[in-house]
């Protein structure tokens, strides 16, 4: 009977103990997920995603895959910023609304004017293409590039989604944002 007992309470420690590394290799893996995709600029996003009415997700899901939230990131391209806008399209947000602000290119490193100016991008790409797929296209590849791929029946049934992506650069960047977009969904705004 003593056995039995003895028996009984290793494999309930036994029991409980798995339980326990369970629960901390769930919880281990849970905050290595939320400090590998934070809310950084949390302020910045809020007031972008309001003024512009942007998905707060999406537009996370871009700063992590453009800059991964260094302000002073810069592409081989020339594009600058958290949200990696190139020097004309910045010159062109600028004109397009008629602000009264003179920002210069290097001005991008600074999170506030960065992340304004790109979700007001992806608001005025989002008026011109139905598709967030397609727009996320446009944002990387360029509107003169997807317009035309739009136009080709090889790259496009409907002239609304592409169903082939011939830039591999923009394909595997409108998977990734929308990896990218999906993970922050899941940890904070679902």
């Amino acid at each position: 009977m003593k056995k039995q007992i003895t028996a009984a309470v290793i494999l309930a420690a036994v029991f409980f103990g798995m339980i326990g590394i369970a629960y901390g290799l769930k919880h281990v893996n849970r905050e290595y997920t939320y400090s590998d995709y934070p809310l950084k600029y949390e302020k910045e996003v809020n007031e972008a995603a309001k003024k512009y009415k942007v998905d707060k997700a999406l537009i996370y899901g871009i700063i992590k895959t453009e800059s991964n939230f260094d302000p002073n990131a810069q592409s081989g391209a020339g594009a600058l910023g958290l949200m990696q806008l190139m020097p004309d399209t910045f010159t062109w947000l600028q004109t397009y609304y008629k602000e009264e602000n003179n920002y210069v290119f290097e001005d991008l490193t600074t999170p506030e004017i960065s992340i304004d100016y790109g979700v007001q991008l992806l608001s005025i790409l989002s008026t011109m293409y139905e598709v967030e797929d397609t727009m996320l296209c446009a944002y990387n590849g360029g509107l003169g590039n997807v317009d035309e791929w739009l136009s080709n029946p090889e790259y496009s049934d409907d002239g609304k989604t592409l169903k082939v992506v011939p830039f591999p650069e923009t394909d595997n960047y409108r998977k990734l944002v929308a990896q990218n977009k999906s993970i922050y969904k899941k940890l904070y705004f679902s």
